[in-house]
């Protein structure tokens, strides 16, 4: 018996429980990519993958709807893999997890994939069905969504037939997505040149963050681990000779960073003196955060005397500057959509190793012109500094439609079945549509999905009476012709 197996809908929740169980984070879908092309042969359904791992599942009309539009049904297969300190789940070789108690799904120590996990399952569920009426059913499950939608980039989609697009990869019931942003992801490198220290070594911890959706949450004035570290280690700067060994935060672009690491070295005379300002600082920092992030832990602990190479004082200097200058967070919002953020991004990820200082950012914009103005920002800063930039896996913009036959026809149904308006939103998080309407003429596409809460991060919950409510709206909009 599954954890899910007493839930409704039951083959809903028994899909999402198998994909739950196959490891399938960003670039190692394939088990679970060959998990869906398996699932298509065994009934007897046209069926297209390639090289990526992205999947195209064709399921003919029933009897009745063969002059009804095709819909295209579109998820991720990808998930954003985090977990907590304690947790020793191996992403890429094991299942998550799952637990179920009162409304809601969670994966133990981890992130629980419904972002977009519970997207397949659907599908799979309106794929796998002998009694659902339907047009004909284009399925499409795109590979590396949360790394810069790789998959919809590169998947071939010359033989749908469908005009009218469900993407099921919203977060909030009741909310019809119809634009989001575009975006990319930058990576700064600034090399290290190094040399022998002598002191004590410390462990530098900033933890306990709610980290978050960098695109969703970027607005919520959460703090951003591994800026911390950036402002707790400039404050050191000019009062303790000290260098830094290594430094690690984060795990995806995405995703803000909830704990950042650093190994640095204290000349001896100055460790008394490095105590305080940590104590000092993590007051300071605690007492900003106080409402938005109450959690914050900062600490050190001291793991022995000795001689170890470190970062240069220039070099250091260096990368204090590249982490402190390069901007963070919200930059601007929208003039035209009162609470949007137009443009953003997110520090996701901080790796000082033998290779130099690396910081991965996560770029969104709904004006391309206000993204690329930043990244070019960005560069001189970064070229000033010393260092080289490099973007990739961009994505373009999804824009509003005025004129949408599909959108109305799911503000009329959900009018029907749940006797009130569903919100028409724009968010300033990344979906694919902007990328499929590309390959797509004409494409009148819409996103909406069941509730989750705190996706790409260990506290994400998926509701089950939500997913019971949009899998009967999802069957209504596949019903009427």
């Amino acid at each position: 018996m599954g954890v899910l197996s007493n839930l409704e809908p039951a083959e809903v929740f028994r899909y999402f429980e198998e994909i739950c169980g196959i490891p399938h984070p960003s670039y190692k879908e394939k088990k679970l990519s060959a998990y869906c092309v398996e699932f298509a042969k065994e009934r007897g359904l046209e069926v297209n993958s390639d090289e990526l791992g992205n999947v195209v599942i064709i399921k003919e009309a029933t009897p009745g709807y063969e002059k009804a539009e095709p819909l295209i049904l579109q998820g991720h297969l990808d998930m954003v893999c985090e977990k907590e300190p304690d947790c020793e789940i191996d992403f890429e070789n094991e299942g998550l997890r799952l637990v179920a108690e009162g409304d809601t799904i969670s994966a133990a120590g981890t992130t629980l994939g419904g972002d977009d996990g519970i997207a397949i399952a659907y599908a799979l569920a309106v794929l796998a069905s002998d009694t659902l009426e339907h047009p004909r059913i284009e399925a499409v499950f795109t590979v590396s969504e949360e790394v810069g939608m790789e998959g919809a980039a590169a998947v071939d989609l010359s033989m749908l037939k469908g005009h009218k697009l469900l993407n099921i990869d919203s977060e909030v019931e009741g909310h019809l997505l119809t634009s989001c942003a575009g975006g990319c992801r930058a990576n700064v490198m600034l090399p290290a040149a190094r040399q022998p220290w002598e002191g004590g070594v410390y462990e530098l911890t900033i933890g306990g963050l709610k980290g978050g959706h960098s695109g969703i949450e970027i607005d919520k004035g959460r703090a951003n681990s591994n800026m911390l570290m950036g402002r707790l280690l400039l404050a050191l700067k000019d009062e303790t000779s000290y260098s830094v060994v290594s430094m690690q935060g984060g795990l995806k672009d995405n995703a803000i960073p909830r704990e950042t690491k650093a190994l640095i070295v204290v000349e001896k005379g100055d460790e008394e003196r490095f105590q305080t300002l940590i104590a000092e600082t993590g007051g300071i920092i605690r007492r900003e955060y106080e409402t938005a992030d109450p959690d914050i832990s900062i600490h050190a602990e001291k793991k022995g005397e000795e001689t170890v190479t470190a970062l240069t004082k220039e070099c250091r200097d260096r990368a204090l500057s590249l982490m402190n200058l390069l901007p963070n967070g919200v930059q601007a919002m929208s003039a035209e959509i009162a609470g949007l953020v137009e443009t953003s991004l997110n520090l996701g990820v901080l790796t000082l190793d033998e290779g130099g200082l690396t910081l991965r950012y996560a770029l969104r914009s709904s004006v391309q012109t206000a993204r690329d103005f930043l990244a070019a920002r960005m560069r001189l800063l970064t070229e000033q500094l010393g260092g080289s930039m490099t973007i990739e896996g961009c994505y373009p913009a999804w824009e509003y439609r005025k004129d949408s036959p599909l959108r109305e026809d799911m503000v009329r149904i959900y009018r029907e079945l749940f006797g009130k308006e569903p919100v028409i939103e724009a968010i300033h998080a990344g979906v694919e549509c902007g990328l499929l309407a590309d390959k797509i003429p004409d494409l009148d596409a819409v996103s909406f999905g069941p509730d989750m809460t705190g996706i790409h991060t260990t506290q994400e919950k998926l509701s089950i009476s939500s997913v019971k409510r949009m899998w009967d709206y999802l069957v209504e909009i596949l019903r009427q012709k």
